[in-house]
């Protein structure tokens, strides 16, 4: 019997972040959720005023050397930062702390099992939310879901916990039988409208609109099926235009989180998209162009951030 969930642990005050710590603390109080941060960034953050949808939100902010295990932790950082975020949760992980990761990509889970034991990390994809964060302010329409799954055999007790624990919070969830084929999926739209909405500087709304941008988004996205069924996971092409239906679903003159570090001139998460795409191409001897020519075109952009 895995314990009872009451403490939760967020790395990355990002858009996914704020929006769990937010849902967290109406529901069991602000004491029952707090971000961890090395001082620094506390000091820096303690001076801002965060809001959500225009209204203002305080969170506990705590240093690892102040806050001792979590029965949950959330791991909501950008790629290039999990390496530091894992050394950041060290002494948060006890040995019933559960670990989730609203990453984008395929992998997180399997590095931080590697890291804290594959029996903590269960399965989890964000998906469906349209959260948009610029500065301090958080705004969304939707607040999607999170799929949840088992990683390994003899975690059901913990996957039980979480979802008893997502009830009280009402946040909403669903748990997938097939998770590994869901968070392909994910990853399949991800590398189509993430890079597509940077590369074209566009919002979702003119992602959608036939024309090369479309064509954009969709010849990522079937290059990821085939990659896929090299793997092992069976994407179809009746999972992409499912994944479009979602896409239609969120507020058109929204972008996705990629955009959002392009707006801001921040490094993006092309490694993570493309660049994960190409290195699993070449393993497998696959031709990925619209995937090449997304990474050299998102590679050029950042290359004149002035940093």
């Amino acid at each position: 019997m895995n314990k009872e969930i009451k403490k939760t642990a967020i790395i990355g005050m990002g858009a996914l972040g704020m929006l769990y710590a937010s849902q967290i603390s109406s529901a069991f109080g602000p004491d029952s959720v707090y971000f961890l941060a090395d001082q620094k960034r506390i000091g820096r953050y303690q001076k801002l005023t965060f809001t959500i949808n225009g209204t203002p939100w305080s969170f506990p902010m705590k240093a690892p050397e102040d806050a001792g295990p979590a029965d949950l932790i959330i791991i909501a950082v950008k790629y290039n930062a999990l390496p530091s975020a894992l050394d950041l949760m060290a002494s948060s992980v006890g040995p019933d702390t559960t670990i989730i990761s609203v990453m984008n990509g395929i992998d997180s889970e399997a590095i931080a099992g590697k890291r804290y034991g594959d029996e903590k990390v269960l399965y989890c994809i964000a998906q469906g939310m349209d959260a948009m964060k610029f500065g301090t302010d958080l705004t969304y329409t939707r607040s999607g879901e999170l799929c949840l799954g088992t990683r390994i055999k003899g975690q059901e007790n913990r996957l039980d916990a979480l979802t008893t624990y997502f009830d009280s919070a009402r946040i909403s969830y669903r748990t997938e039988s097939d998770i590994l084929k869901r968070l392909w999926g994910k990853f399949m739209l991800n590398v189509g409208i993430n890079q597509t909405c940077m590369a074209y500087e566009a919002n979702y709304a003119q992602a959608l609109t036939p024309g090369t941008r479309y064509d954009t988004l969709i010849g990522a996205m079937r290059e990821v099926i085939l990659l896929a069924q090299k793997e092992g996971i069976t994407l179809t092409e009746g999972d992409l235009e499912a994944y479009i239906e979602l896409l239609k679903t969120l507020s058109p003159e929204g972008v996705p989180s990629m955009r959002q570090d392009g707006i801001a001139h921040r490094p993006s998460e092309v490694e993570m998209f493309s660049g994960t795409v190409r290195r699993l191409a070449a393993k497998h001897g696959l031709s990925v162009p619209v995937n090449d020519m997304l990474y050299k075109k998102i590679k050029d952009m950042e290359s004149t951030y002035i940093s």
